[in-house]
């Protein structure tokens, strides 16, 4: 398993990691098939992250699939540009082999690189391996948003984490 910053040419097979973690998993904000993005589109957003100073994505890579992604968006003012908002996702068969972790330390790295001084995040209450995950690499609960999603016809709570790096 290798974890590196993404390319133009990962478009495609990006898109396509992204749509299937939302069909695996119960705890991403879009529903499986909800995401309308094509290739072109992804190839046209990771252009424009690369050519950004506080954002960026990695994958990670098995066996020349790509099995994990991680979007790191920076602030765009001149007063949060210092703090970055995360998004991870996994496919299931490859959560619990230390892949997030690989994914967080390598964001750490990136983000000391560049001055980054905050990471933030958020998460349903009920994803109890993700929270895992987060309290392992450092992030504390700052608040809960009560009712924030909607999921399968139920109000759920999301946790507001973030780490100081």
């Amino acid at each position: 398993m290798f974890v590196r910053e993404v390319e133009e040419s990962d478009a495609e097979n990006l898109v396509a990691l992204i749509k299937q973690v939302e069909k695996e998993s119960d705890f991403m904000l879009m529903e499986p098939g909800e995401r309308q993005i094509t290739p072109e589109q992804q190839q046209q957003r990771i252009h424009s992250i690369q050519k950004s100073e506080n954002s960026t994505i990695f994958v990670a890579e098995n066996e020349e699939q790509l099995v994990g992604y991680m979007f790191a968006m920076g602030g765009t003012a001149k007063r949060n540009q210092h703090s970055v908002y995360v998004v991870i996702g996994i496919l299931k068969d490859y959560r619990g082999q230390g892949i997030g972790t690989t994914i967080f330390e390598k964001l750490e790295e990136w983000a000391v690189d560049r001055k980054v001084r905050r990471l933030e995040l958020t998460t349903v209450t009920q994803n109890v391996a993700g929270v895992a995950l987060y309290k392992k690499m450092g992030f504390e609960v700052e608040g809960t948003k009560k009712d924030s999603l909607l999921i399968d016809g139920e109000f759920v709570d999301e946790y507001y984490m973030a780490k100081l790096v």
